[in-house]
């Protein structure tokens, strides 16, 4: 495989590529492997159509233009946060699904942003080169922030487009990436959720599964359709068992390079207290949806996120719970540091491991109060988002934009802006219920008598406190939040909100706490770099970096797989999607949305519907499409089954398996369930009819 110089010399935490494994980088793409193991020729061609035809959503999740008059797919549940922005008490896109039968009913997304990878530069030099030597943890972060900054100003001022530096193997190199941007993103269709989710959270993970989990959107530009070169022409017939099929999205984090002393504090401290959280907001959650029907619609989404989260974490703990894995991590590591031990040339690297246990047992001694007060964990709501967006908003801009918290860039300024000014709904009702719950949560880790919480509760029970504080800000007004943004740290000081007062009151705690995790994420940078230096000299450089929300190229084969003695089909059908609903007496959550009870005679039953591939994904693939030799949009990802949570950390093909719903069962539905003819039209055209 051919690799720049500069990529050998700081490639970090080494994956050799084993099966299918491989979240790929576009620019370090797997050619060799490729034709090796498939005789797959990957050309430049290939890859860049591929690219620019993938979309990442800035809300989560992936998808693709599916036409040259800016029709994209993405998943349902990817769409779901811009579906319930789009909803109210007498209309529920979420619930009941929506399509546009003309153009003037496509419905402008609240703020809704899409980034298209446009091209990718090296700058590990640029980025190293600025940080002074044997610099102290706060220097060199300081001095890594604002030559980051100022690469991205520069790219930004001189593209146009959206600029990011990302960080790749925990700091071994860093990558300029350039996104054209679409901010009017336009509703076009969805199915029900009924039937996007079918199953509900007992199928959630599992396989086989029976969902139509997709959304169309349109992208504008200057108010009319974008044209799009680079689509992905739909197939008609979808992925066949054994064949070779390729995922293009955006997966958000795996931890496959991290030490053994980070996985330790990841399985026995981080993963606990989160999944403590979410089992106490999804009882939270279902308690108040199931008190009235609108309370269940304005909960739907967060309830849904919360059960999502809560069952990919205990697959992820699992795995880490798992002594195969684990011990295999741990002979891994200590194999290494062995190697690197009575060579001089590498102290560093072997040293290197110490200072990333020191620094990661920094970060684990103040853990709960970062989550807590720099996290937001403590605060719930979007109110207090809004508020503390303002105050430091006020405090930051104002500063040069390499000294500004990165959140404040002049390159995220319009990302920042987008969220700050959404028209989104916020209930008032259900923000109470949330900060109550979460100050109490607050009061239980730290205990009252702590200081902060004293100061935060002001005499208050917690309900009390939320209640106090909900009904008096007035940051929930858009022309409220416009004026104090606009006005800067005056105009915020002088407004006197009381939401705006608490997070005030936690600043200089929550920043401090900040500034700890931030020095110590510098140490373990520094760190992972020194070590990635000797794993190329010692182990040689072909690999993948961790997962960073970023475009990745994986791919696999259609294949099925054993699990407790049986074996799994790679493909579902139609006819097994009426056929469980039978068995489990059309019950919620296996009951069918009406219209397809009502047309299931219209449908061919031997339709493919869902099927499995060995391509390597993890949480923010959702949406992405799935493509074969010739480019063809095949599937989409939707989820993995049980098997795949502990790819966060190792991977495996023995049983984990990605999902995706065939793009036969989209247009076979899209005609005869949706009865959608220009739409269905324009994915097999690859155009929208005049």
């Amino acid at each position: 495989m051919k690799r720049t110089l500069l990529a050998v010399l700081v490639s970090a935490n080494f994956f050799t590529a084993r099966a299918d494994e491989g979240m790929w980088l576009f620019n370090q793409p797997p050619r060799q492997l490729l034709q090796d193991r498939y005789h797959f020729d990957a050309t430049d061609a290939w890859l860049d159509h591929l690219q620019h035809a993938s979309i990442r959503f800035n809300s989560g999740g992936s998808g693709s233009f599916v036409s040259e008059d800016g029709l994209l797919i993405s998943n349902h549940h990817v769409g779901s946060d811009a579906l319930q922005k789009l909803s109210n008490a007498g209309t529920n896109y979420l619930k009941d699904g929506f399509y546009a039968r003309t153009p003037a009913e496509e419905i402008k997304c609240l703020d809704l942003e899409l980034n298209v990878l446009d091209s990718i530069v090296d700058v590990t030099a640029r980025v190293n080169a600025a940080i002074p030597t044997n610099a102290a943890p706060d220097v060199a972060f300081a001095a890594r922030r604002k030559v980051i900054a100022e690469i991205e100003k520069e790219s930004q001022d001189q593209t146009g487009l959206r600029s990011d530096v990302v960080t790749l193997w925990q700091g071994g190199a860093y990558h300029l990436y350039r996104y054209k941007r679409y901010t009017d993103v336009r509703l076009v269709f969805a199915p029900e959720q009924q039937i996007a989710f079918y199953g509900g959270d007992p199928d959630n993970f599992e396989f086989p599964r029976y969902d139509l989990d997709i959304c169309l959107f349109r992208a504008y530009e200057n108010g009319r359709p974008a044209k799009i070169k680079n689509y992905l022409r739909f197939s008609p017939t979808g992925a066949r068992e054994g064949e070779l099929v390729f995922v293009s999205g955006n997966p958000g984090h795996t931890s496959r390079s991290l030490t053994v002393a980070e996985l330790t504090e990841i399985r026995d401290l981080a993963l606990p207290f989160r999944l403590s959280l979410l089992h106490r907001r999804e009882v939270l959650l279902s308690t108040w949806s199931a008190r009235s029907e609108e309370n269940t619609r304005r909960a739907r989404n967060a309830l849904f996120g919360t059960q999502n989260g809560r069952k990919a974490l205990n697959g992820r703990l699992a795995g880490l719970l798992d002594p195969d894995l684990f011990n295999a991590k741990v002979k891994a590591e200590t194999d290494f540091k062995q190697r690197l031990a009575g060579k001089p040339e590498f102290a560093d690297a072997l040293d290197a491991y110490d200072r990333i246990a020191a620094a990661t047992s920094r970060q684990a001694a103040q853990a709960v109060r970062y989550s807590l007060l720099e996290g937001g964990q403590a605060f719930l709501c979007d109110s207090f988002k809004l508020a503390r967006t303002l105050l430091r908003a006020g405090d930051e801009l104002s500063k040069a934009n390499g000294d500004r918290l990165r959140e404040f860039s002049d390159s995220g300024k319009v990302s920042l802006e987008l969220a700050l000014f959404s028209k989104k709904p916020i209930y008032p009702d259900l923000e109470i219920l949330s900060l109550s719950d979460s100050l109490t949560f607050l009061a239980g880790q730290l205990g009252l008598e702590d200081p902060t919480v004293q100061k935060i509760l002001a005499g208050k029970s917690p309900h009390e406190r939320a209640v106090e504080l909900i009904n008096g800000t007035k940051v929930r007004e858009v022309a409220f939040r416009h004026q104090l943004y606009e006005g800067g740290s005056n105009a915020v000081l002088a407004a006197h909100d009381p939401m705006i007062e608490l997070a005030r009151l936690v600043d200089g705690e929550a920043r401090a706490l900040r500034k700890v995790e931030e020095d110590q994420d510098e140490v373990k940078q520094q760190a992972h770099a020194a070590i990635a230096r000797a794993q190329n000299a010692l182990l040689g450089t072909d690999g993948y970096p961790d997962a960073t929300f970023t475009l990745r190229l994986a791919f696999g084969e259609v294949k099925g797989y054993q699990e407790d003695g049986m074996q799994i089909p790679a493909t579902t059908t139609f006819g097994g999607l009426y056929q469980r609903a039978a068995t489990l007496k059309n019950e919620p959550p296996f009951d069918l949305p009406p219209r397809w009870e009502k047309r299931q005679v219209k449908l061919n039953l031997q339709t493919p519907f869902n099927f499995v591939s060995t391509a390597d994904i993890i949480g923010g693939n959702s949406g992405s499409p799935v493509v074969n030799r010739a480019g063809e949009f095949v599937g989409i990802i939707f989820d993995g089954n049980l098997q795949s949570l502990p790819w966060d950390y190792a991977f495996s093909d023995k049983q984990g398996r990605a999902t995706s719903v065939s793009s036969a069962a989209i247009l076979e539905a899209l005609s005869k369930v949706y009865r959608t003819t220009d739409l269905v039209n324009e994915l097999k055209t690859g155009k929208r009819r005049p």
